[in-house]
């Protein structure tokens, strides 16, 4: 059995070898940019120690906490058939837990997280600052804020370290009376 030898156009050969040439240019360039010289850049600046009365300390609560507080929401809201979202806020309004219960309304959970996070940043029940725009409209211009009862501050030491907001209830005194209860669970009994 004779092997025919298959002629290539000219087309194809110059199709190939411009290929070629492509494939041993890029790997000479990407051997050239690997070993690119690197004395001009900037040396890495050292850490700087800073006086201990130059920093501060703060108490957060933990993702354990937050998450019993959500659930202690929830469950009290679910013993009284209303579907709710939760959200438990740090210090710095950033979310830690958000639980959205069976059937709550799409709008509960965001509103969960702002009645939260207004409720730590006032160190107050968001009820109680919803009296306040009555003085101080401006207040509802504050972003990320939501000023409807559902919101608990949880403090600790007198300071504020959480937020547990609740949305979706029949009432934003529902919404709160919720919140209170996650707080209530991160209580210590006395």
């Amino acid at each position: 059995m004779q092997h025919r030898a298959k002629k290539f156009s000219a087309r194809t050969k110059a199709i190939a070898a411009t290929a070629g040439v492509a494939a041993v240019g890029a790997g000479a360039f990407g051997a050239f940019s690997a070993t690119a010289d690197t004395t001009s850049a900037a040396p890495a600046a050292a850490p700087v120690a800073v006086r201990s009365e130059a920093v501060t300390t703060s108490t957060h609560l933990t993702v354990e906490a937050a998450t019993d507080a959500a659930r202690a929401a929830l469950d009290a809201a679910e013993k009284e058939g209303q579907r709710v979202s939760v959200a438990v806020v740090d210090r710095d309004g950033n979310t830690l837990v958000t639980l959205r219960g069976d059937g709550a309304g799409p709008q509960s959970y965001e509103s969960a997280v702002k009645k939260a996070f207004t409720a730590v940043s006032w160190n107050a029940p968001t009820s109680e600052l919803a009296k306040r725009l009555e003085n101080a409209p401006n207040l509802k211009d504050v972003p990320g804020t939501l000023f409807l009862g559902g919101g608990a501050p949880v403090a600790h030491d007198d300071a504020p370290v959480a937020g547990v907001g609740v949305a979706g209830a029949a009432s934003g005194d529902l919404d709160e009376k919720f919140a209170r209860a996650g707080v209530a669970a991160l209580g210590d009994g006395s």
